[in-house]
């Protein structure tokens, strides 16, 4: 306010940065859960094979009720759905129609609109869950264990995969992205030891699965809440490093254009 006129002059300039990261996240998660190819992908599908698999004898899931091997498997399912496939198949064709440039340019940075992104993912996440879990428990199924090792389990889950999910998305064409994204979900969904236990497997192939993300927060879930125990380091290794690496190289080589 000027003393001579005693009016208010304008101060143009930016929100502070996290209301801008917290706006970014509600409008990617809106935009997330609007879509119903991606409903489909991240809520509809994961509950159709959670539901499938627990009422049929198909495979040997070891000792117990199926749904108590197949409700943690599905649970990192959701994860590499929402956190990788959809997120890759939509910031692919955000890219490709120019969005993300506009984005590029506005007060929010580069980076923090990544943190939007991986937010949503987060908030999408929450939903898919309880979803999961209501027929999970409506089917039969018995959790144990501690809750925030599964809450920090799937939150390196997350971060792992929408690293990897941001790293296809800027760097492979939108068609490219579309096809490897979906080439990705399905071959996980067979040998990422979701739906069939990996000592199913022969052992050098097995050894190389472990190695991946979606199989290691498998496994963890189910030594959370199958076992009741605790997941093994190697498994929280393995997700703690594919974190540090996806998300270093999104940051490091995600092309706007």
């Amino acid at each position: 306010m000027t003393a001579a006129t005693g009016r208010y002059s304008p101060a143009p300039g930016a929100a502070p940065l996290p209301r801008m990261i917290l706006a970014q996240t509600a409008l990617e998660a809106r935009m997330l859960l609007r879509h119903g190819e991606q409903l489909l992908l991240t809520m509809i599908i994961p509950a159709l094979l959670l539901a499938l698999f627990s009422s049929v004898d198909l495979i040997d899931t070891g000792p117990g009720e199926r749904v108590d091997f197949l409700a943690p498997g599905v649970l990192a399912l959701a994860v590499l759905s929402t956190a990788f496939t959809g997120q890759a198949i939509a910031t692919g064709y955000e890219r490709r129609y120019g969005v993300l440039k506009r984005l590029g340019v506005s007060p929010l940075p580069r980076w923090a609109l990544l943190v939007g992104k991986t937010g949503a993912v987060l908030v999408t996440l929450v939903f898919q869950t309880l979803l999961l879990v209501v027929v999970a428990l409506a089917l039969g199924w018995s959790p144990r264990g501690n809750p925030l090792a599964v809450a920090g389990l799937m939150l390196l889950g997350t971060a792992a995969l929408s690293g990897l999910g941001l790293l296809m998305a800027g760097t492979l064409r939108a068609e490219a992205t579309l096809a490897a994204a979906n080439l990705v979900f399905v071959l996980l969904l067979f040998f990422g030891g979701v739906i069939v236990p990996l000592t199913e497997y022969p052992d050098g192939v097995r050894s190389v699965l472990e190695l991946l993300p979606v199989p290691a927060l498998a496994d963890g879930l189910r030594e959370v809440l199958r076992e009741g125990g605790w997941p093994a380091a190697s498994d929280v290794a393995v997700l703690a490093g594919w974190s540090v690496a996806g998300l270093g190289l999104a940051a490091r080589f995600f092309r706007w254009e």
